[in-house]
């Protein structure tokens, strides 16, 4: 199901991910820090997300409606109407954490793609970690990017 609702909600990039780009968004993804869209090739469609946030929220606030109907239909109207007003102020809040869920979620599915291809024999799971070590001393030691995917490999066969 999450994986037709990412495949609804962003275009992606057919231009493969670039190595560097690919290191840098692994210490970012493994730091829980927001990864580049841009710099993954991929893009959030706002509209086609609002469409998937209505219809998951409207799978809880349709029965929950029905239930504070018949309650708040006994209470005054001043009270209906303020509750209405923070219970809509607090599903367009949650939309900001749906789109940044969803974000991370394809951040980590286009970075696990990448890995296939640039580290084929290192599981993603396994290595992330390790590849995110070596990368910061590559960084440290100021290697050149046409050198980097070798330092890497070099370091992963030493250790």
């Amino acid at each position: 199901m999450l994986e037709k609702i990412l495949d609804f909600c962003f275009s992606v990039s057919k231009q493969p991910v670039l190595l560097k780009d690919l290191l840098v968004a692994n210490v970012q993804h493994n730091e829980k820090m927001h990864v580049d869209a841009a710099k993954l090739g991929f893009r959030l469609s706002i509209g086609k997300a609002y469409i998937v946030y209505i219809m998951l929220v409207s799978i809880f606030v349709i029965p929950l409606a029905l239930v504070a109907h018949t309650i708040f239909a006994k209470i005054d109207a001043h009270a209906s109407i303020l509750v209405s007003i923070i219970f809509t102020a607090i599903i367009f809040i949650w939309f900001n954490f749906f789109r940044i869920w969803i974000k991370d979620k394809m951040a980590n599915k286009v970075i696990r793609k990448a890995w296939e291809i640039h580290f084929p024999y290192f599981p993603y799971d396994e290595y992330r970690f390790k590849i995110e070590e070596i990368f910061h001393r590559a960084m440290k030691d100021e290697i050149p990017k046409k050198d980097l995917e070798r330092y890497i490999l070099d370091n992963l066969v030493q250790s």
